[in-house]
Parts: structure tokens; sequence; C-alpha cells
């Protein structure tokens, strides 16, 4: 929702060529949240869910951090402050979604990398009994 709001008030702003990171985000996150709604992260198991929403956070942070100085510095019309203003609060936002689902992503990591260690010792102990 913050992002379309971004996203309108840039289009209402003289710095509609930044528009275009807000409509990317929110479509985006939109798309993640149908996709995770509707389980696809469940059908598609090689897929790393929490990466993509992982990669999505720290660019949306970046990107948003930078639109955002740039409107409020350079444009003096009360959508691009507007716009600026609300771009700091969705850094704020997507600061805190990136903390989450950095901890989110080590546990999905930590889980992936349990079983992979057995499977190979089970490997390498065929291996040495096949060996004698």
């Amino acid at each position: 929702v913050l992002s379309f709001i971004i996203f309108i008030c840039f289009i209402a702003s003289l710095a509609a060529s930044f528009m275009t990171a807000p409509l990317l985000e929110f479509l985006l996150a939109l798309f993640l949240f149908f996709a995770y709604a509707s389980k696809l992260n469940e059908k598609f198991k090689g897929f790393y869910w929490p990466l993509t929403d992982f990669l999505r956070c720290v660019t949306a942070a970046i990107i948003y951090f930078a639109i955002s100085i740039a409107a409020v510095s350079k444009y003096n019309d009360g959508a691009s402050k507007a716009a600026g203003v609300f771009g700091f609060i969705a850094t704020i936002v997507y600061a805190i979604d990136f903390y989450i689902t950095f901890n989110d992503l080590v546990t999905f990591l930590k889980q992936g990398s349990s079983d992979s260690p057995e499977g190979h010792k089970s490997e390498d102990e065929d291996s040495d009994s096949d060996s004698d």
C-alpha cells in the first residue's frame, strides 16, 4: 500500500521520472503476496522464496532511500516532498522487513544445510563399504 501511495505522489509531482521504482516494488510485492497466499512457495520447492523476499526488501530499502533524498532535495513541489517523506517511511518499513526476512532466511538455510551433510555422510559410508 505504501508503494502505491508513493507511486501516486510521484505521478502528481514534478519528479514523475521516479515513478517506475515504486510501481515495480508495488507489483513485485503484490506478486509475492499472491504467491504466498496461493501456496506457490509450497509447490515450487526448488525456488528459494525467502531469498527472493530478502533481495526485494534490500533493493527496495536502498532504492527508496535514494529516490527519497533526490525527491526532497531537488524538487520543491508538495507532491515531491510527500513522496519523499513516504519514501523515507517505506525505507524504514523495508529495513524492518529486511531484518525479519533475514532471520527467516537464516532459519531456512540452516534447515537446508542440515539435510545436506546427512546425505553426504551416508553416501560416503556407502562408498567406504564398497571399497572394502
